[in-house]
């Protein structure tokens, strides 16, 4: 699991360099969360779990409030959901989510960004079986068995618990994600150091330096568009 939770770490290191970027995909899923449902988190649990994940990526309140405030004001901008799954360079595995008003623009991207560095799309189901749906939620300041007490008076279902860089990491099935932060609530935890809904891979592969370079390429300009909402793969990117 630790190679798992180095590549989402990787990607919230990058962060500082990407902030509008990021805000930006935030403030699209909170509005699209808002309007599928009501504007209130505390009714909305899809709204609930990407406002957690907000906080762990200091989403800005203004950006919150502004998506939220759209929302409530009926506007009718929509987004379809959309998923690409495909294969980068040496065999790696990627799929992307993404959020869009333009199926044939996001498509093209998408097909565009594979194809132009070493990779390419494939159809739906050919690389998400070696994925599994996950929960992902890292605090500090306990240690695994203490959190693994804290989850089990709960009587909250986890994978794993894990102990990597001074924080201990809990895996879980996605439909787990609500029950383990209140567990950590209910007992005054409320900060978490990363709180996901992802894609983790099955198993990760070690791309030789000049497939590392292509992948590594491939992600970034997947990650630049506009209507790219997450990024998963299989690929190790190291410490």
């Amino acid at each position: 699991m630790g190679r798992k939770w180095n590549n989402i770490k990787e990607k919230k290191a990058s962060k500082d360099a990407n902030t509008s970027r990021i805000y930006a995909k935030f403030g699209r899923e909170i509005y699209v969360a808002a309007k599928q449902g009501e504007p209130d988190p505390e009714s909305n649990q899809a709204l609930k779990v990407v406002l957690e994940r907000a906080k762990t990526y200091s989403v800005p309140k203004h950006i919150v409030d502004r998506a939220i405030e759209k929302a409530k004001g009926g506007s009718e901008e929509s987004f379809d959901e959309l998923r690409y799954e495909g294969f980068g360079p040496n065999g790696s595995m990627v799929i992307v989510d993404a959020l869009t008003n333009n199926v044939n623009r996001t498509a093209a991207e998408v097909r565009a960004a594979f194809s132009k560095n070493g990779g390419n799309l494939g159809v739906t189901g050919s690389v998400s079986y070696m994925f599994d749906a996950t929960a992902v939620i890292g605090l500090e300041g306990k240690t695994s068995d203490e959190v693994l007490e804290i989850l089990m008076e709960a009587d909250v279902d986890v994978r794993d618990i894990l102990e990597e860089d001074d924080a201990v990491i809990v895996y879980a099935d996605q439909d787990q994600f609500y029950a383990i932060q209140e567990a950590f609530k209910n007992v005054g935890i409320t900060e978490f150091t990363v709180a996901e809904l992802t894609m983790l891979a099955q198993s990760d592969v070690t791309l030789p330096e000049d497939g590392l370079a292509k992948f590594e390429k491939m992600l970034d300009v997947l990650e630049d568009i506009e209507d790219v909402q997450r990024v998963y793969h299989n690929v190790d990117l190291g410490e």
